[in-house]
């Protein structure tokens, strides 16, 4: 399998997505359809509530079967191609569905509130709606682990008693109490590995994908753990809670600056003409095209951070570095991209640059007798 053709392929299909998407909306306003559409919807109900939440759901399911053939391409046909899936078309499709009413049972109420801000505040829309936000993105971090995570994997507790008392004893390392640590059924998807750290407050919790425990020994499952705890070390869930919501305040603003300036570009009369609002879509899109690099280039930054904390704290570079290697390859990543299309789109650094920056610690491997010991003894 080549990586980096698979890795260029998602990123033309990506790429190609979003500037599609992008015109194909300017088109759907310039040329009126947004109107026709608002009028035939506005025949069923007066109410201009129920009026925009039609607009959102047919605009979305023809945006869904325009995108379809390209999405079965790339989340299904490709990953299949490459050997990296494990899921039947039955199940691809029901994935699908179970992810699309939980974006309507979570949006729906959004966009609710999102319209009579708009109508209530006007021109300041962009201010209460983003505190709205704010909001809604902590009590959705700490409720993802418990209720939303488990409609899509099997989550359990960590059997493993020897791996589990290491990962805990790295945990109380970090200051993070834990109530337990669990794994998930990744593979019934997928034969990519992840673990990761998720929630907030009592939901704080590790998660590790079984295809992650089946594949990778305790020394380099504890690396990547220590990995997930530099992240909660140095606070970067807090930061990009901070970072968003400054992000969000500051975008929104612009949004509604720029989207009050074009309206009347278009014939539109009023910021909450229903037909008007897909505007706000291209300018989301221009403003994130440019946000993009900034948030990947301080997401990178986060990566070192946490990748420095793993090796001080286990002292087990080289595992730390095999882990690495065996992560790129059993999800076909790319070792080396492209610079450009590192700096713009990579959250994470190349493995390349890892492995780099870890050697360049100068930290020694130590035997795991006498890691315990000098853990035990910091404790």
């Amino acid at each position: 399998m080549n990586p980096k053709k698979y890795n260029n392929i998602k990123l033309t299909i990506t790429i190609t997505k979003a500037i599609i998407s992008f015109f194909l909306i300017f088109l759907f306003v310039s040329l009126g359809y947004s109107q026709m559409l608002e009028q035939y919807l506005s025949r069923f109900t007066s109410n201009s509530y129920f009026v925009f939440i039609l607009f959102v759901i047919f605009s979305g399911l023809i945006s869904g079967i325009l995108f379809l053939p390209v999405n079965y391409y790339s989340e299904f046909y490709l990953e299949h191609k490459y050997k990296l899936s494990n899921q039947t078309l039955g199940a691809w499709i029901w994935e699908g569905l179970k992810e699309l009413l939980v974006s309507a049972i979570v949006g729906i109420p959004l966009l609710f509130i999102f319209y009579f801000v708009l109508n209530r505040f006007g021109a300041l829309w962009w201010l209460p709606f983003a505190t709205i936000l704010f909001v809604f993105s902590v009590v959705l971090a700490r409720i993802v682990p418990i209720v939303i995570l488990p409609l899509f994997y099997k989550v359990t507790p960590l059997e493993d008693e020897k791996l589990k008392n290491r990962l805990e004893l790295l945990a109380k390392e970090a200051g993070l109490k834990l109530k337990d640590i669990y794994k998930f059924n990744m593979s019934k998807n997928t034969k990519k590995a992840n673990a990761a750290f998720t929630g907030l407050g009592s939901t704080k919790r590790i998660l590790l994908g079984d295809t992650l425990l089946d594949n990778f020994s305790s020394d380099e499952i504890e690396t990547v753990i220590a990995h997930e705890l530099g992240h909660y070390k140095y606070k970067h869930i807090i930061k990009n809670i901070l970072l968003g919501t400054i992000s969000s305040f500051l975008s929104l603003f612009l949004i509604a600056f720029l989207y009050d300036v074009s309206i009347g570009w278009f014939g539109f009369k009023s910021i909450t003409d229903v037909a008007a609002l897909p505007l706000l879509s291209l300018w989301a899109m221009i403003i994130g095209l440019i946000q993009t690099p900034i948030s990947s280039s301080i997401s990178r930054k986060y990566e070192y951070q946490a990748d420095e904390y793993s090796v001080r704290t286990t002292l087990k570079p080289s595992a730390f570095k095999r882990t690495l290697e065996k992560l790129n390859e059993q999800n076909l990543g790319d070792k080396d991209p492209h610079p450009l299309v590192e700096w713009f789109f990579y959250s994470h650094p190349s493995i390349k640059k890892r492995v780099a920056q870890i050697d360049s610690l100068g930290v020694n491997d130590s035997s795991d007798d006498g890691f315990q010991a000098i853990r035990t003894e910091n404790i």
